[in-house]
């Protein structure tokens, strides 16, 4: 099952964020307070960003967090996966493909691509993007922090 996060969710929503944060699926973990931020704007509004707890049999399994940005080169909104986190003993469940049929069935009709990155070694994550039929960009991202 798919919900959105709600207030009741913030320690959950905390424990699996440092869980992934402190996995390989990223390069580097991040600041408590960025953990606080990404739940305080969670709970202010879904204009940027929106949040997802996935459950298995009654049992919390992992999470996700979605951004919108607007594109030009999409013609139009592009819905980013930002993180998509399940808990070891939840995964290969089927969790990963149901959280993407979810957001499809929900997403709103002015949005024009579903967007994601992963790391080039997540083989796993990288296949089941593919099989839900996500195409590999020829794009190398660039980043400057600015605080």
């Amino acid at each position: 099952m798919v919900r959105k996060v709600t207030n009741e969710d913030k320690e959950t929503f905390f424990r699996l964020s440092k869980e992934m944060y402190a996995s390989d699926a990223v390069l580097a973990p991040i600041p408590k307070k960025y953990h606080e931020r990404t739940f305080q704007e969670l709970m202010r509004s879904d204009e940027y960003a929106e949040g997802y707890i996935l459950e298995s049999d009654g049992q919390i399994a992992g999470y996700a967090l979605t951004a919108k940005t607007f594109s030009r080169e999409a013609g139009g909104i592009v819905v980013w996966i930002e993180e998509l986190y399940i808990s070891e003993p939840f995964r290969s469940k089927g969790l990963g493909r149901e959280f993407f049929e979810y957001l499809e069935e929900q997403i709103d009709p002015q949005v024009t691509r579903l967007r994601l990155e992963t790391e080039f070694e997540n083989e796993r994550a990288r296949k089941l993007y593919g099989r839900l039929g996500f195409k590999e960009l020829e794009y190398m991202q660039m980043v400057k922090e600015i605080k």
